[in-house]
């Protein structure tokens, strides 16, 4: 069992010209983090000025993340309504592989 997040998904047309769906989904994997303590005086505050902006600015990233997708979908609507699952970005789920299926868990 791992688990996935929805990162992307796009409207896409097959090779007949059919519309359907391409859904991404990467390994959501929970790092460490390690506390990093500044052994002088200066590195302190320059790491409590960071933290304070991080915060402040969410554009400036805590830490980057490298997304690899770990399955892609690609599915005609008629396959997306027949799988069952209303597959939503940001959203998580538990895969578990076993027997030759893929099945799907929403996290909550």
């Amino acid at each position: 069992m791992f688990r996935v997040r929805v990162n992307k998904i796009e409207s896409v047309r097959d090779l007949d010209g059919n519309l359907g769906k391409r859904i991404e989904l990467i390994e959501e994997r929970r790092i460490p983090q390690f506390v990093v303590r500044p052994k002088t005086e200066e590195a302190k505050m320059v790491q409590d000025v960071m933290q304070a902006l991080q915060q402040q600015l969410p554009m400036l990233p805590m830490r980057r993340q490298l997304a690899i997708p770990k399955i892609i979908l690609f599915l005609t609507e008629q396959e997306y309504e027949s799988l069952g699952i209303d597959f939503d970005v940001n959203q998580v789920y538990e895969i578990t592989l076993e027997n030759q299926a893929i099945k799907f868990r929403k996290t909550e």
